[in-house]
């Protein structure tokens, strides 16, 4: 299957445009954004929050960077997903919210992000756990970061500009979920195992 490239900011009639299943290489800006990010982010309007660039339109990628300083310069050196359910009860809040178009991460989310992604318009992309080394490298550069002092290196707001960073459309705004589809179909061949 031929992947979709999309470059960010990403609008809402692209986004419902895809499906769950659909690989994307993705161009353009993506930030970073962990446990600290959504707990300051969670409960405020984007106008009374600081932020080094719009989130309208943005993918925020569930990810803690190693960074290291080469230069006086940020270099990333690892650049993976990061397990996406712990963002759950902030997720829908930032989605309805701020305008975010695509959440990158592993794992999944659950119901109540789902039905955020379905109004808003957002999808959930799913990067490859594991290969934070090659994804690192469809890193281009670091434009800004946001927080490092505050929140440390690895829960700070990086803004990176990526290309062709591969991703798989696992949550759609249709509702659909390959998350839910693949434990339901696990949890069935269980049954069948175990003769329930």
């Amino acid at each position: 299957m031929e992947p979709k490239r999309i470059k960010t900011p990403i609008d809402e009639e692209t986004v419902r445009g895809l499906t769950v299943g659909e690989f994307v290489l993705l161009s353009g800006r993506v930030v970073t954004g962990r446990d600290r990010v959504h707990k300051y982010l969670y409960k405020k309007r984007p106008e009374e929050v600081d932020l080094p660039v719009s989130l309208e339109g943005a993918v925020l990628y569930h990810c803690g960077p190693i960074i290291k300083r080469v230069n006086g310069d940020f270099e990333i050196v690892s650049a993976g997903p990061t397990t996406s359910i712990r963002m759950e009860m902030y997720e829908p809040w930032v989605i309805r919210n701020y305008g975010i178009r695509g959440i990158i991460g592993k794992g999944g989310m659950g119901r109540e992000t789902l039905d955020a992604m379905k109004d808003a318009g957002c999808v959930y992309m799913h990067a490859i756990s594991g290969a934070a080394a090659y994804l690192v490298k469809r890193i281009k550069r670091i434009t800004s970061v946001w927080k490092d002092d505050e929140f440390g290196e690895t829960e700070a707001m990086w803004v990176l500009e990526v290309e062709d960073f591969p991703v798989i459309i696992t949550m759609d705004t249709q509702g659909n979920s390959l998350h839910e589809q693949i434990l339901k179909r696990s949890e069935q061949r269980y049954r069948n195992i175990i003769n329930i």
